[in-house]
């Protein structure tokens, strides 16, 4: 946890000792009354907190802002709703890269019962996006939707956007960055791969079937090195 993240209305109040970032301040931070550490506004400022009072029912803090979130990079992902520890990874992962937004949707070939999982049903999703944040010092968190399928998910993108489809089958060309001159929109399939009906929507919408190699990778890992690659190049 490189930065403690904290929702706008968590500002002023107790942290109670319960809470996991509590025992991060005290127990691996080891800060004491007095002591600061960095600390961030979700989608907000970043800056430092300094502990005013420790005691049995919690932590109090103030907090002291420095510096204002940089804009999200314009990049937009589209993901085949996977099994949920992949989905997992990748929330985590791309928020930590850092992304504009995620979408999921059930896709023809994958497993529609991934929708009813305790991660998306409890608010557990979100979660993950903190972490991300909190790993990359940055507060900024990316939206997060769920669609029935990829037309929708698709007809969701802002206009505008260079379009590319990861797809180890039917792609010709590797996929190649910009260094996110435009807005992207990166679209992946499920674990089978797409179904023909959607490489048909997806070159109807100005996808263009791309491939990472010839290695067949892991989903989270594919986004991880697409990211990569895409931001090859971009200005710091």
């Amino acid at each position: 946890m490189n930065l403690v993240l904290f929702e706008p209305s968590e500002v002023g109040a107790i942290l109670p000792r319960a809470d996991p970032r509590a025992a991060h301040v005290l127990g691996v931070l080891r800060r004491g009354v007095g002591d600061a550490f960095d600390a961030g506004v979700v989608d907000g400022p970043r800056g430092k907190a300094t502990l005013t009072s420790v005691d049995a029912e919690g932590l109090a803090f103030t907090f002291q802002a420095t510096q204002e979130p940089a804009p999200a990079d314009p990049i937009h992902l589209l993901v085949a709703l996977p099994r949920p520890q992949t989905a997992r990874k990748i929330l985590a992962e791309a928020t930590t890269l850092g992304v504009a937004s995620m979408r999921f949707f059930v896709s023809g070939k994958g497993e529609a019962g991934y929708a009813g999982s305790a991660l998306w049903t409890s608010g557990e999703w979100r979660r993950h996006l903190l972490s991300g944040a909190a790993q990359a010092f940055d507060t900024r968190l990316p939206s997060v939707a769920r669609d029935a399928d990829l037309g929708a998910a698709v007809a969701a993108l802002p206009q505008g956007c260079r379009r590319a489809a990861l797809d180890n089958y039917e792609a010709t060309a590797p996929f190649g960055g910009n260094g996110i001159s435009r807005p992207l929109a990166l679209a992946f399939g499920p674990e089978r791969g797409w179904s023909a009906p959607e490489r048909d929507q997806l070159r109807a919408a100005g996808f263009t079937l791309t491939h990472l190699g010839t290695r067949v990778l892991r989903l989270e890992t594919a986004v991880v090195a697409a990211l990569a690659v895409a931001k090859a190049g971009a200005a710091p």
